[in-house]
């Protein structure tokens, strides 16, 4: 299918830029040289959508706000239904993978607001990150990650790898034993036994595996509206809006055919006055709720919310 949304700012400007990215070691300087292109004293967000396969998300968006600081990036990473072959975007006239799209968006009246949460719970016994290099794990408790995973999630799913990973992500566990973070798998390496995500999965760290049920997902997806809601409700903002909703192919797979259902829950809560468009990602672009920290979200619902007050 194809979705087509037009955007028309009164008093907001924009512009638009993007990058060919030499792959996921050229992450952060492609964020990086984006941001530099958009930087502008009057700068109040980004919106940003990235091939889904070649690009590591979370180095992306560092390289944002290396140049940014606290400027909010939203959008996310190109899905191609679990495919895992090839991601495209078109830039005008230019349709390619391995692509990077910056949009930025100028002035006081643009008015935003954000939203994130997945509806994941983790299950297992903690697992410690005992050797990784960015987005790969090579190993879990000092033992071989990809033999461990696989034991976890059984011989069934195991045999599908990777696109069946994208049922059993993994959550990076704070101190205060929260989810932090969750991560899908992009890639295996059966020959050195390594798991590659789809943003980084720092050494140190505690993870364990997360599964789902369609409620706790809706139930993610009315959350992350709300968030909005209250954002806005603080703003004193109730116009016409657009709300980007870019939520995970992996939550798409656990929903089928009832996946409608999380759409319809942000929709009656941030009501008939927005336009809601979107995609099933790849990972997901949102800063960290109650926070200026840009993150790539895995197994999501990430809503960026825009509007403009045209009549201060």
């Amino acid at each position: 299918s194809l979705q087509i949304t037009a955007v028309f700012w009164e008093k907001t400007a924009q512009r638009a830029t993007n990058v060919k990215v030499n792959g996921m070691q050229g992450s952060f300087e492609a964020g990086e040289q984006l941001a530099r292109q958009l930087k502008s004293d009057s700068l109040k967000a980004v919106v940003a959508f990235s091939d889904g396969l070649n690009v590591n998300g979370s180095e992306l968006l560092k390289g944002f706000q290396s140049v940014l600081g606290d400027i909010p990036v939203v959008g996310g990473m190109a899905g191609d239904n679990a495919t895992f072959t090839k991601t495209l975007l078109m830039f005008n006239d230019t349709v390619s993978d391995n692509m990077v799209i910056a949009i930025g968006l100028y002035g006081s009246h643009l008015v935003t607001a954000s939203g994130a949460l997945g509806g994941w719970k983790p299950y297992g016994p903690p697992r410690k990150i005992t050797r990784s290099v960015k987005n790969v794990i090579y190993e879990l408790d000092g033992k071989p990650a990809l033999p461990m995973y696989k034991m976890y999630i059984g011989e069934h799913f195991a045999k599908g790898l990777p696109a069946t990973g994208l049922k059993f992500p993994v959550a990076v566990i704070g101190e205060g034993k929260e989810v932090e973070t969750v991560r899908t798998l992009a890639a295996i390496d059966p020959a050195n036994n390594s798991l590659t995500f789809f943003g980084d999965v720092p050494e140190g760290e505690t993870i364990r595996l997360c599964q789902t049920t369609h409620d706790r997902l809706v139930e993610g997806a009315a959350g992350a509206a709300g968030m909005v809601n209250s954002l806005l409700d603080a703003a004193k903002q109730h116009g016409q809006g657009l709300a980007i909703c870019v939520s995970c192919v992996g939550r798409k797979l656990v929903m089928a055919e009832q996946i409608a259902d999380e759409v319809q829950a942000v929709h009656n809560i941030l009501g008939p006055q927005t336009v809601l468009t979107g995609f099933y990602s790849n990972g997901e672009f949102c800063p960290r709720p109650n926070t200026t920290d840009n993150a790539l979200h895995n197994q999501t619902m990430t809503i960026g919310y825009l509007t403009e007050d045209v009549f201060s």
